[in-house]
């Protein structure tokens, strides 16, 4: 049976907040496999680590989250950082690490992540399931290379934040602590793992066709009109107040989305810095995006009020227990940073939301920069602007 427990602290001292992180999340734990740890990027990591390992030698996995985490007790976060660790126990679950710096062929790493998550748990099999963790730039490449070694085993996760999207994130494996780069954690298993994927925007009837695209993420038109003087028309706002890093909070109520190409699920694609990153050319008019898009495909403009960010967090818990036939131990949510600015000074009342249904199952609250998974029958995909949440079944 898997047990799960959660630890927290805000010490001055970043030793202190890894140690008493985990001696609270193992406490009385005999069978731990896994540890998801997310940190303050005002924290010493390696002291956060070397606090961890001083309690206990088995798997860490996790990252930077933007600006605070949430567990049980509630939004914690604090002027010297913070640090909550979320603990596995389970004598029949078997986890294998992997992780890789950033290089020139990042699907090539994906592959190498993979193999050595597998060797890591002693075995030649594909998992059950599996998290993944990225910095923000390359995170389908890597998904795709680890999908060319296990195939398509469902996942989730996010990629590494910082306060201020500075470039400050780390990812977290074990001992290693990586600027740029991937790491997974692998889970074999036969208890239940369920994973509800959402934005939780709705679709307006603002909708086009890509026509052109550049380097993969930068939204260069729609219809044949220049991408960001669409989407100024769309929202009601002139193109003029959505150069450079305006664009980024603008967008947040007012995304655009992609479909599955089942219809099951709209991708959220977050608009991130408008005129190709701030360039003063009047002729650029693009829109850089958090994520992958593809020429020849619809694209709609989402919507959501501030309210329905905060109660998609509990409907969102609601729906990943409907998919799970056993009780859950333990919930690992991953919820968009771009999200928590949205909601500004109300994260409270997120907190409630995930207390209230989660019911007593302890659970560990991230804020990333891009989120991982899938629903019902899609691939599985990276979005932004979404919630990842995943739910970890007793039995």
């Amino acid at each position: 049976m898997l047990k799960s427990k959660v630890g927290y602290s805000i010490n001055p001292d970043s030793f202190v907040m890894g140690l008493e992180s985990a001696k609270e999340s193992t406490k009385d734990f005999a069978n731990i496999k896994c540890n998801f740890l997310f940190t303050s990027e005002k924290n010493d990591i390696k002291k956060v680590i070397k606090g961890v390992q001083s309690v206990t030698d088995t798997p860490i996995i996790g990252c930077t989250s933007s600006g605070g985490i949430i567990v049980p007790d509630g939004y914690i976060t604090s002027e010297f950082g913070y640090v909550g660790m979320l603990s596995l126990n389970d004598p029949n679950l078997v986890v294998g690490v992997g992780c890789h710096e950033a290089g020139r062929d990042a699907r090539a790493i994906g592959r190498k992540v993979a193999i050595e998550a597998v060797e890591n748990a002693k075995t030649t099999r594909a998992p059950a399931y599996f998290y993944m963790v990225a910095s923000p730039k390359q995170e389908e490449e890597y998904l795709m290379g680890i999908q060319d070694v296990i195939g398509r085993v469902p996942m989730f996760g996010g990629s590494a934040a910082d306060d201020s999207v500075a470039g400050n994130w780390k990812i977290i494996c074990n001992d290693k602590i990586i600027d740029d780069g991937v790491a997974v954690a692998f889970f074999y298993t036969d208890n239940e793992i369920a994973t509800s994927f959402t934005g939780a925007y709705k679709e307006t009837s603002n909708m086009g066709l890509i026509t052109e695209v550049k380097d993969h993420r930068t939204l260069v038109s729609i219809d044949g009109v220049s991408a960001l003087r669409k989407y100024g028309h769309w929202i009601n706002v002139s193109p003029n107040t959505l150069i450079g890093d305006n664009l980024l909070m603008a967008s947040i109520m007012k995304p655009l989305g992609v479909k599955d190409p089942l219809g099951n699920l709209t991708v959220i694609r977050h608009p991130m810095f408008g005129n190709d990153m701030g360039t003063k050319t009047t002729a650029d008019d693009t829109i850089l995006l958090g994520n992958k898009i593809v020429a020849g495909t619809a694209i709609i403009q989402c919507e959501a009020s501030v309210d329905d960010l905060i109660n998609s967090t509990g409907e969102t818990i609601k729906d990943v227990k409907r998919k799970l036939y056993t009780s859950p131990a333990a919930y690992i949510c991953i919820h968009c940073a771009g999200r928590k600015f949205g909601i500004r000074n109300r994260i409270d009342e997120v907190h409630k939301q995930l207390v209230k249904e989660t019911k007593g199952v302890p659970f560990i609250t991230a804020f990333t920069f891009g989120e991982y998974g899938y629903d019902e029958h899609s691939a599985n995909i990276c979005g932004g602007l979404m919630l990842s949440f995943t739910a970890f079944g007793k039995d």
